[in-house]
């Protein structure tokens, strides 16, 4: 960590000229010091790792800008790695480990690419197993009926509106991925979304939300119809 240099301070003290007398003492004017330099603080300036810089840096995708990730602001447990397999699950299964707030996509030879997640507040989170029945690319978000209802200032973007257009605003991201459970849309997705600091926290209505370059990524390693399971 850079700290500031110490400031070498002189102090010039005045002499004091004490004259006796029975009468009391003289007065005495001490010699002005001089004004004391001041020096800039030097900032702080967070360690470069160029692998993070890479995974997390500014990306052109579909002629849509997504900022760039400062991840020195997170914790690193979030940052997408490889790591030994802790699920068991066979190769190409995706699981979500709710209490974790981390996604892991098993991959053959007992690895597992792992990914931080924020996660539906308490009362909208989903679990279970299904399958990704479909993915999208910048996808429009479709806020369904009982989300309108608890919250009518969205039907501008609701079902019979169209939606929300695609962008780096966009709810859903940069990609989604769609969890159906017995042949069954159980509305919940695998998504990007624009707001980093959310990672690892319990904020949105159920679907798991992910950085959107982390979801670039998984859209690449996930293909359709994997199985996927959401522990609690």
């Amino acid at each position: 960590m850079n700290t500031s240099p110490l400031s070498r301070r002189t102090f010039l003290l005045g002499s004091l000229s004490l004259t006796g007398a029975l009468a009391g003492c003289t007065t005495y004017r001490p010699v002005a010091q001089p004004p004391i330099p001041q020096f800039a603080e030097r900032p702080v300036v967070a360690p470069v790792d160029p692998e993070l810089d890479a995974m997390y840096g500014e990306v052109v995708d579909d002629g849509h800008i997504i900022p760039a990730i400062p991840y020195e602001k997170m914790d690193p447990k979030y940052y997408r790695q490889r790591v030994p397999d802790p699920t068991g699950e066979a190769p190409g299964t995706v699981v979500v480990n709710t209490p974790e707030r981390l996604l892991y996509v098993v991959e053959p030879g007992g690895t597992a690419m792992r990914y931080g997640v924020g996660i539906g507040r308490e009362g909208f989170a989903w679990q279970g197993e299904g399958i990704i029945h479909w993915r999208q690319k910048w996808p429009r978000w479709k806020p369904p009926r009982e989300m309108v209802a608890r919250q009518p200032e969205l039907a501008r973007y609701s079902i019979e509106n169209g939606g929300m257009d695609p962008g780096v605003t966009n709810p859903l991201g940069a990609r989604a991925l769609y969890i159906f459970q017995n042949g069954q849309d159980t509305l919940y997705r695998l998504h990007g979304n624009p707001d980093w600091r959310s990672i690892g926290k319990a904020v949105s209505s159920g679907c798991v939300r992910m950085l959107n370059q982390d979801v670039i990524d998984l859209y690449e390693r996930v293909p359709y119809h994997a199985r996927i399971v959401v522990l609690q």
